[in-house]
């Protein structure tokens, strides 16, 4: 993991959680500690690892991860026993 994916790793556990952080930081992040990505339908987007999915919708039109996505990945991220 680089320093990006590190930064980005504290961002996504920083409190209040930031809303605004960039989906595809968060992609990257995902892709690098190991997770499969599944394309669905749209901007339908899975994640796999070690059995366990999470689903999400890629922000659009705009680029930013709204708080809700930031605190599912969190979440998704803790039962990977991935943290900072």
């Amino acid at each position: 993991m680089n320093s990006k994916h590190r930064k980005t790793l504290e961002a996504i556990f920083s409190d209040p959680i930031n809303g605004n952080l960039e989906w595809s930081r968060i992609e990257a992040l995902l892709l690098t500690v190991g997770c499969r990505i599944i394309e669905g339908n749209g901007s339908a987007v899975t994640f796999e690892k070690d059995g366990r999915r999470a689903n999400f919708h890629r922000p659009h039109p705009r680029k930013e991860a709204l708080k809700y996505r930031v605190k599912d990945v969190r979440e998704f991220l803790m039962k990977l026993g991935i943290t900072p």
